[in-house]
């Protein structure tokens, strides 16, 4: 990975944001002293331009930022680097340096499609995930279908907090489903945009 130092005094601008929901959670500069103690230790380091020197991000609070993947731009000189926080990010004690609220939404669906999707190549021991993938398609969709009846259940004569528990369990084996028969998620969105009309 190309990165140009020079441009910008030694510095680049570091995007931080969170791996599983996307929401970007603060600005930080990155000196290539503080990209490779980054890359060597897994956790976000910057370039402190007001004490001039290097600041592992949660040092003082704890709530460090653990590095899943760092992307470079087009121009060599603005890093994104993918993130799993501890808490909050801000000083403040808010959950991102803008004061949005950073929690799992929609998106944690595609984080859980991926993380399927590395179940279904790994195929790692002890996983309930690998047991339903090997237990093969006709297991896998009579699963999604002993959930859909438990969401129904729950939806006519349970609790909301255990229709929200079936139908997570619902979702979940339908992604599984899916996995195994090489599709998407992102694929019933797709489809669902292409029928709505406004």
């Amino acid at each position: 990975m190309q990165i140009d130092f020079e441009k910008n005094g030694g510095l680049v601008p570091a995007i931080i944001q969170d791996n599983a929901t996307a929401k970007v959670l603060m600005l930080g500069y990155m000196s290539k002293e503080a990209y490779e103690k980054t890359v060597s230790s897994g956790l976000v380091t910057f370039w402190s331009r007001s004490r001039q020197c290097l600041w592992t991000k949660g040092e003082t609070s704890g709530n460090y930022l653990h590095v899943k993947k760092i992307l470079v731009d087009c121009d060599s000189d603005t890093l994104l680097v993918k993130v799993h926080p501890d808490g909050p990010v801000c000083h403040t004690g808010k959950d991102t340096c803008w004061g949005e609220t950073n929690r799992a939404d929609l998106n944690f669906l595609t984080y859980l499609q991926d993380f399927i999707d590395r179940r279904h190549t790994e195929m790692p021991e002890g996983s309930y995930t690998t047991s339903l993938f090997n237990s093969g398609v006709n297991r896998m969709a009579q699963k999604v279908g002993e959930e859909a009846v438990e969401t129904v259940i729950e939806a006519t004569n349970g609790s909301d907090d255990r229709l929200i528990y079936e139908a997570s369990d619902l979702i979940y084996h339908l992604i599984v489903l899916l996995t195994s028969k090489g599709h998407r998620f992102e694929e019933l969105a797709a489809e669902l945009r292409k029928r709505h009309k406004e």
